[in-house]
């Protein structure tokens, strides 16, 4: 009788703030897949000394680690804010790390996304074309191939992932190439449609006009796009966002269709494509319904001012 080999837990980065609640909803999900090693990154309390005991509070999630666990933090003093706190944390992470699994404490996961996340970074380890695991999956049931446990996106959802420091290092915070490839037509016929071309684009633009930047994820998605890299999207969705609300920097439409998703388990063993192709239809799919039930939606009940919704996004 053989026996099944189990693919060691993969290091875990948890990036906190000053949620104390959420953070450990979510520390109580990590502590059940109880990583080997746990890298812990809290940007400092902002300066309105309204943040200081929450923050402090939050730090002391590392008290709860009552396992096996090498446990290292990355604790700053100053504020840094919702761009660089969150970058610098995952190049610290990828400092230390090969690879490993991000988590924002306000992304909870189920118990089945470290698994997932463990064994297709082993799988993919030394393939240049897959530059990101998600855990998050937004087609609301659709499945385009029922086949596969996953399918393969240009698309990068952030709320909880997974990666490898080959991808992380082509990292382009100032998105500094945009100018040149928009001035020599390079997106002009790239994307599925207009609308989508100028969704995503308008992100790109935004960072570059931004006086100050509170974002990481677009330009994480831009580096995937200039460097033709493919995202790894589960069939099934697995993190559920705990973050919607006016207390959120970026989720603030608090009745936002995203949210909810709840956190389902995948089935094991894992359904491997022995193909790396992406999935347009789905990708297509996907688009037209964030746009049709998130973007617009949102926009217009933003607009006349219905709670909990918010024109931003």
């Amino acid at each position: 009788m053989r026996t099944a080999i189990t693919t060691p837990q993969a290091p875990v980065l948890f990036i906190i703030f000053n949620r104390p609640e959420q953070t450990k909803k979510v520390f109580e999900m990590i502590r059940k897949a109880q990583p080997k090693k746990l890298y812990v990154a809290a940007d400092g309390p902002r300066n309105n000394g309204k943040d200081d005991q929450r923050c402090k509070d939050t730090r002391a999630v590392i008290d709860l680690v009552d396992w096996d666990c090498e446990v290292k933090t990355l604790f700053r003093e100053e504020n840094i804010g919702c761009g660089l706190g969150p970058k610098t944390a995952i190049d610290w992470f990828f400092e230390n790390e090969e690879a490993g699994i991000i988590l924002e404490d306000d992304c909870l996961p189920s118990a089945s996304f470290f698994r997932f996340c463990s064994e297709l970074l082993v799988k993919y380890k030394d393939n240049n074309q897959i530059m990101h695991i998600g855990g998050s999956n937004f087609q609301n049931g659709y499945v385009s191939d029922s086949d596969y446990s996953y399918y393969f996106s240009y698309f990068s959802h952030e709320w909880g992932w997974a990666s490898w420091r080959r991808a992380w290092k082509n990292y382009d915070y100032e998105v500094s190439t945009y100018p040149e490839l928009k001035k020599k037509g390079y997106f002009d016929k790239y994307f599925s449609n207009f609308i989508e071309k100028k969704y995503r684009l308008s992100k790109i633009e935004k960072t570059i006009k931004a006086k100050e930047v509170t974002w990481w994820d677009y330009q994480w998605d831009y580096t995937k796009l200039v460097n033709s890299g493919l995202s790894i999207i589960p069939n099934q969705n697995m993190i559920k966002n705990l973050g919607f609300g006016e207390d959120a920097t970026h989720t603030i439409s608090a009745n936002d269709e995203r949210q909810k998703n709840e956190a389902n388990e995948i089935a094991f063993p894992l359904s491997h494509p022995n193909f790396i192709i992406r999935d347009v239809k789905a990708d297509k799919r996907y688009f037209n319904c964030f746009f049709k039930t998130t973007i617009i939606r949102r926009k217009i009940l933003g607009f006349l001012r219905f709670p909990g919704y918010s024109t931003l996004g």
